[in-house]
């Protein structure tokens, strides 16, 4: 299975979305699964995700400091990086909405 947890506006993807409820949603991966196709299968934009996070790791971020500081790595340079990165079973994914933007120090 996969973990996505949906975090600010994306939680209304959830199976209950009320804020004291968790807001996961488990997947079982097809064949070639990626970030952006689990994205599809959602029904969730890209253009609603700031932030994506695999296995605890910032993967992708459209804040436009992340290149400066370094912060898009997933620990793997060899691993493809962004929407297109592959999933797996056993893999987390952290999606946070424009509205949950992460704070720069």
């Amino acid at each position: 299975m996969i973990e996505v947890h949906l975090y600010g506006s994306l939680r209304r993807h959830a199976p209950d979305p009320r804020p004291d409820r968790e807001s996961v949603v488990r997947l079982e991966p097809q064949p070639g699964e990626t970030v952006g196709t689990t994205l599809e299968r959602l029904v969730i934009s890209p253009a609603e995700v700031y932030h994506v996070f695999l296995n605890g790791t910032l993967l992708y971020t459209r804040n436009s400091m992340a290149p400066w500081l370094e912060y898009q790595q997933t620990g793997d340079s060899a691993r493809p990086q962004g929407l297109d990165t592959p999933v797996q079973s056993g893999d987390r994914l952290g999606l946070f909405a424009c509205d949950m933007g992460l704070l720069v120090v």
